[in-house]
Order: C-alpha cells, then sequence, then structure tokens
C-alpha cells in the first residue's frame, strides 16, 4: 500500500498544473489503473511539440482524437494530416457503450459525448478545401531543397527567381517554372547570358527532370492560385471550440516527396506569417503529421535539417508539431530532442532489431523506480501508453503508464454523405475551389516569344524583298545588255568585219 501511495504522490505532483491541463487519462501501476492519479498535460507547454508512437493498433488515433477534442474544446484550432483516413469521425457524438464506462470509472474521469466543427481539407482532387501555393510563395531556396538540388543547381535556381523578378513574371506553378528553363536554354540564352551569366544547359536538363519528378507525385496539383491562407486554419465556431482541420491524404502514402513538399512549406510559411508569441498560457495552433516517416524517408539532408530548424524556431509562435509514427526511431535524433511530450504505446518484439529497437526507445524516456521501461513497453495493453512531459518549469515529469481516456467524438470514420453535407456548408470549400490561372510568366514568354518571332519573319521578309529588288536590272540595263551582248556576238562581229573590208576596197 506504501508503494502504491508514494507512486501517487509521485505521479500527483509531477503533473500538477497551475493553469489548463489536458486531462490524458490515469495512471498505471502493475497493470492496475489507479483512480486518484491522473496525467495532465499543462496547456502552456504544448508548444515544446511531441511524439505519440506505437505498433499498429495499439491506439495512437484515438489518442490524438482525444487531444484534438479537448484542443478544440480550449478553444485551439487543430490541422491533423489524416493518412489513413481514420480520424474524420471527430466531427459526430461518440457512442457511451459499457466498455468505455468502465474504463473511464476505473480512471475517475466524466465521460460525456460530444462532436467537434471540423474543415475537410485536400492536397489532391478528393473532395474538400483545396490546399495551393504559389512557386514564387516557396522561394529560391526551399524550392530547391525540396528538388534536393545541389549548390551549383540550386544557384541557377536562384538566377530563375532573379529573372522573373525583375522582369515582373510571377512563378504560380510548375509550368511556369518549366518554361523558364526552357526559355533561359533556347531563345533567351543571349539574354540571360548577359545580364546574369553563363548557364549550363545540363544543369538546367537536371533541375528539369527533378520538376517532372515532382509533378508525377502530383504536384502540379499543388502549386498554383489561390493560395491556401493559414489565418483560415486559426478558426472557431458559435462556441468557441477551436476548428479541427483535417487534411485528407489517403490518396498520397506512395507519394512522400509531396508529403514532405506540402508538410514543410506549411511549417515555413506558418513560421514566416504568424507573430511571435513568447511565453503564451496556450498554444494557439497545433499540429499533428500522422506515418511522419513518410516525411523523413527520402529526405535529403538539407531537408532534413530544414524540418529540424524549422521545428525549433516555430515554438515561439505558438505552435506545437506532433509527430506519430509506429518507431520513434523514424524520427531523426535532431528532431527527437526538440519533442517535449512523448507519449508511447505498445510495441512487438518480434525480431532481433524489434528487440534491439525497444532498448533503444526505453533509453529516450526518464529512468523509473516503478517500471521496467523496455518490459512495459511489450506488455502494454490497447489503449494504454507510457507518458512523460514538460511540466510548466519545463521539467520532464515522472514517467508514467497510463491508461488512456476514450474519445468523446465517434470512434470512426464518416460516411460519404456526411462528408458531402460537412463540405455543402463550408465557406472554405466555396472560397478555394476556383483554379486562377491568371497571366503569368508561362504566357509572358510565349508572347515574348511570339513577338519576336513576328519580329525576326518581318525583318526576314523585308530582306527577301530587298535582295530581290537588288537582284533585278532596270529597263536600260536590260536594254543596254541586250545591246552588248549583240555587239560582242560573233556573228555581229563577223558582219561588222565584212562592211569594213568592203568600205576599204573602194
Amino acid at each position: 500500500m506504501d508503494r502504491i501511495e508514494n507512486f501517487k504522490k509521485i505521479i500527483n505532483e509531477g503533473y500538477v498544473s497551475k493553469g489548463e491541463s489536458l486531462i490524458l487519462g490515469g495512471a498505471m501501476l502493475d497493470g492496475e489503473a489507479l483512480a486518484d492519479a491522473p496525467v495532465k498535460i499543462p496547456l502552456k507547454t504544448l508548444n515544446r511539440h511531441g511524439l505519440i508512437a506505437g505498433a499498429t493498433g495499439t491506439g495512437k488515433t484515438k489518442t490524438i482524437q482525444v487531444l484534438s477534442e479537448q484542443l478544440s474544446s480550449f478553444g485551439i484550432p487543430v490541422l491533423m494530416m489524416d493518412i489513413k483516413g481514420d480520424f474524420s469521425g471527430i466531427a459526430k457524438e461518440g457512442e457511451e457503450k459499457s466498455f468505455i464506462t468502465e474504463r473511464h470509472a476505473k480512471i475517475n474521469i466524466p465521460f460525456k459525448t460530444a462532436s467537434f466543427p471540423v474543415e475537410l481539407l485536400s492536397l489532391s482532387e478528393q473532395s474538400g478545401v483545396r490546399l495551393r501555393s504559389t512557386v514564387s510563395e516557396f522561394g529560391p531556396v526551399l524550392f530547391s531543397r525540396i528538388l534536393d538540388l545541389n549548390d551549383t543547381q540550386a544557384g541557377v535556381v536562384s538566377v530563375i527567381f532573379k529573372y522573373c523578378d525583375d522582369n515582373k513574371m510571377p512563378l504560380l506553378d510548375l509550368k511556369d517554372f518549366k518554361k523558364v528553363i526552357n526559355y533561359i536554354t533556347e531563345e533567351g540564352k543571349a539574354e540571360i547570358e548577359e545580364g546574369y551569366g553563363k548557364i549550363s544547359t545540363s544543369t538546367t536538363g537536371t533541375i528539369l527532370r527533378k520538376i517532372i519528378e515532382l509533378e508525377q507525385q502530383g504536384a502540379d496539383l499543388f502549386f498554383g492560385e489561390m493560395s491556401f491562407d493559414i489565418n483560415d486554419l486559426l478558426r472557431f465556431d458559435e462556441n468557441g471550440k477551436g476548428y479541427v482541420n483535417i487534411i485528407r491524404l489517403t490518396d498520397i502514402q506512395d507519394k512522400p516527396k509531396l508529403f514532405s513538399t506540402f508538410m514543410l512549406s506549411l511549417l515555413a510559411e506558418i513560421y514566416q506569417q504568424m507573430p511571435e508569441k513568447g511565453d503564451a498560457d496556450q498554444p494557439e495552433l497545433v499540429l499533428f503529421i500522422d506515418e511522419a516517416h513518410l516525411i523523413f524517408k527520402e529526405a535529403s539532408k538539407t531537408l532534413l535539417d530544414q524540418i529540424e530548424t524549422i521545428v525549433k524556431l516555430i515554438r515561439s509562435k505558438g505552435i506545437g508539431v506532433y509527430f506519430i509514427t509506429q518507431n520513434p526511431m523514424d524520427v531523426p535524433s535532431g528532431v527527437l530532442a526538440q519533442l517535449g511530450l512523448k507519449i508511447q504505446h505498445a510495441l512487438r518484439a518480434f525480431t532481433a532489431n524489434d528487440r534491439q529497437a525497444i532498448k533503444q526507445t526505453a533509453d529516450n524516456y526518464p529512468s523509473s523506480d516503478f517500471y521496467k521501461t523496455d518490459e512495459v513497453l511489450t506488455s502494454l495493453g490497447i489503449g494504454e501508453a507510457l507518458v512523460t512531459a514538460l511540466n510548466e518549469k519545463g521539467i520532464p515529469t515522472p514517467l508514467a503508464a497510463t491508461m488512456m481516456r476514450a474519445p468523446t467524438s465517434r470512434m470512426d470514420v464518416l460516411t460519404e454523405s456526411e462528408i458531402q453535407e460537412i463540405n455543402s456548408k463550408s465557406k472554405l470549400v466555396k472560397k478555394y475551389s476556383e483554379l486562377i490561372d491568371r497571366e503569368s510568366a508561362y504566357e509572358m514568354l510565349n508572347k515574348k516569344i511570339a513577338v519576336v518571332e513576328e519580329e525576326v519573319a518581318k525583318e526576314e521578309e523585308t530582306k527577301a524583298a530587298e535582295k530581290k529588288a537588288t537582284n533585278e536590272p532596270s529597263t536600260a540595263a536590260v536594254v543596254g545588255k541586250s545591246v552588248l551582248k549583240v555587239l560582242t556576238s560573233a556573228t555581229f562581229i563577223r558582219g561588222a568585219f565584212s562592211i569594213l573590208s568592203k568600205i576599204m576596197k573602194k
């Protein structure tokens, strides 16, 4: 009994909060939930980012749902990147079932069903709010990093951006960028070399191939207008609940480059536009990135460095970023070191590599007198997790095996008709449904080329006419030539000599 009371005391003192907190669930000891040991996360520390990890089917999605529900209730908008498509049920009330009631009785947390305001967003042709961005908004540095270019190739990209800026030619989509590449290697080669220096065709060819690779993953749908305004993520409903913005990504699981491109551009845009918040009482926005390994799977070192830098800096803007993946080792160590909250669901040890990964995972958690962390990791049940966070002073909380509370919204996906109902009522769907294709670099260069071709054609016509005029002799010249021809002909000469000889004989 003393051991249990001592454990409760450590949990209650470690997870105490002066301000508002999210309640994840109740602490567990020796596999049993304790009624008076709630595991709380202060709102103040939610911009310190986090990790939610665990094997398939252990309850990661429900944990995200629990967090998102409480954030929304506190008026904090959420952006959820939903790759599996199993998160949309948060828009509808859940059901109070017996196993949920029993779970909440064990951890002494009331349960009441609820629904939350939702916007459905899409990077592709799926129904919902269309997300787009222009090439110009990316800028030469980020665009080069997404294409994984070397320094020489990135320099050419910078020249292209500079040339377009100098000539007031907007770079809106990939079609624009490809047109500029073709122009500077063909019709405009002399113009570029005179104003910006010589550019190798092999370099522009490599850049072009990289862009085509990005297009094949569907990026041509993402680049364009109208651009998505990140302020539209920071909305509330009439009851003051923050909107849960769900990006439906079920059709781009096999397109990691597009996913990482979008994610990085979004983080960069949020970082650039959001004002500094300093030490706020709660975050302005929380992002959940599901299947986070897709971001890092094919990312170059420069891209990883960019992600790490933004994750470090963006928390000062009041933004929390949470990565969801099966194994913590999927997240680079530089990013992992920035994550204050760690929620680790069960891991499975089927191979020697699995066991090694579990030992490495256990080493990332604070030591505990109450748990053998590596053993607990393999014995956790569905909806149970090891938790450690940061308290309001920035100190890691004690490690707590936690029975997670259940979502109050529906633990299932929306039907197609329910999705259509949400989209039909959405103001953002109407706002971003129109595809704008205003005059940009593509059209401007085509006009420029057409004007030059027309001028060249006129010049050639003029030269041809002048040449023809030069080659056509006048009437006098023709008569003169005819007379000369007659005078110099053999017959005329013989006749002249005959007449001359007759005159002389007389």
